[in-house]
């Protein structure tokens, strides 16, 4: 039997078994108390449909061990340069931390900016270097979305083209020492990049 045709029947039969069960459950209930009457009467049960895999998005995201080895890289490359007062964001397409590492002496507000510019990286599919002078102008502008910082530090990370995350680096005295580390940890996923 085609899904389609299945898919009817399915609803029906989830409908129907949650209609004796409310019925049942309020024939059991009606010689209770007072104060039963006095609930709020819950809900009714929700009916769900199974979807085919067609009506589904698969979303790239790295592993643990991946965003790990590419906040430590990012953290390692800028010591190597006496800026481990840095902290490290790698966050998923969505901004959510999957790796966050704070240098030692790295001030608080490091964490926020390093965060902050890996989700920019990641929403937007590119190094912030390269979207900072979107955030320039008269008026609103994208720098006004909660949750971006628009300043050199980090880099996105893409798979076949689509971007899955974000490496975001806060904290050196320049944007771009930042977004060199930031790049570091890319290359540690990806190897040296050509050109």
């Amino acid at each position: 039997m085609a899904a389609s045709r299945l898919r009817p029947l399915t609803l029906t039969a989830v409908a129907l078994a949650t209609a004796l069960t409310l019925t049942a459950c309020t024939a059991g209930a009606s010689g209770s108390d007072d104060a039963a009457a006095d609930r709020p009467e819950k809900p009714a049960a929700v009916a769900v449909a199974d979807v085919t895999t067609d009506e589904v998005v698969q979303v790239g995201r790295l592993s643990v061990a991946a965003a790990q080895e590419a906040a430590s890289a990012a953290l390692a490359a800028c010591q190597a340069e006496d800026l481990g007062f840095v902290s490290v964001a790698v966050v998923d397409r969505a901004g959510q931390v999957q790796a966050l590492v704070r240098g030692d002496g790295a001030a608080v507000h490091t964490l926020e900016a390093a965060q902050a510019k890996a989700y920019t990286s990641a929403a937007f599919g590119a190094a912030t270097s390269e979207l900072a002078p979107r955030a320039v102008g008269d008026g609103a502008t994208v720098a006004d979305l909660p949750g971006t910082l628009f300043l050199p530090g980090a880099v996105p990370v893409k798979i076949d083209g689509a971007t899955i995350a974000g490496i975001g680096v806060g904290g050196a005295p320049d944007g771009m020492a930042d977004e060199a580390c930031a790049a570091a940890g890319l290359e540690a996923l990806t190897g040296p990049a050509e050109g």
